[in-house]
């Protein structure tokens, strides 16, 4: 593996990223209370975003692109190859690795709940940017889902942002 994977991400203080529904109106709605997360910063760092079907379909609501001048690769059994052409659809993980080294891609933001599963399964992720927001959810889409045993992290560093949220960065052991 020649590229670095990181994730950028929000949860509920009960490790949700999205109600049971996609929505994420719990985290619109209370994210600019935040202040500066440093998002944009981390985001510039990138050259490829990777995400599955269903964050591609949620970045879509947002109305405008926001990932111009990244190269997107999307994850799906689903979704067209042909669906957007700003996209590249992958049918398979090992597919989609096989053209991020190819392509010689160097720092990817792994989005999506079920593909930072899949990629902490699969020993491909490097580093975590949890940002936490003081709400309950009390069921929802879970960030981590069942793994296929403990995977061991490094703490770096924890942030306390505006209106009670918490940033930790974590880096995965090796």
């Amino acid at each position: 593996m020649s590229f670095h994977a990181a994730v950028f991400i929000a949860v509920s203080l009960d490790g949700f990223i999205a109600r049971e529904d996609g929505s994420i109106d719990w985290l619109t709605e209370r994210g600019e209370q935040a202040g500066d997360t440093g998002y944009d910063e981390f985001v510039a760092t990138v050259d490829t975003m990777v995400m599955g079907r269903a964050t591609y379909e949620k970045v879509l609501t947002f109305g405008t692109w926001p990932y111009e001048g990244k190269q997107v690769e999307v994850l799906s059994t689903t979704l067209p190859a042909d669906v957007d052409e700003r996209i590249i659809v992958h049918r398979t993980l090992d597919g989609l690795v096989e053209t991020l080294n190819d392509r010689g891609a160097q720092r990817i933001y792994v989005d999506g709940g079920r593909l930072i599963q899949t990629f902490l399964r699969a020993g491909l992720l490097n580093e975590l940017t949890i940002t936490t927001a003081p709400v309950l959810l009390g069921r929802g889409l879970p960030l981590f889902g069942d793994l296929d045993g403990e995977i061991e992290l490094n703490h770096n560093a924890t942030r306390t942002l505006k209106a009670g949220f918490v940033q930790s960065d974590y880096t995965v052991r090796r």
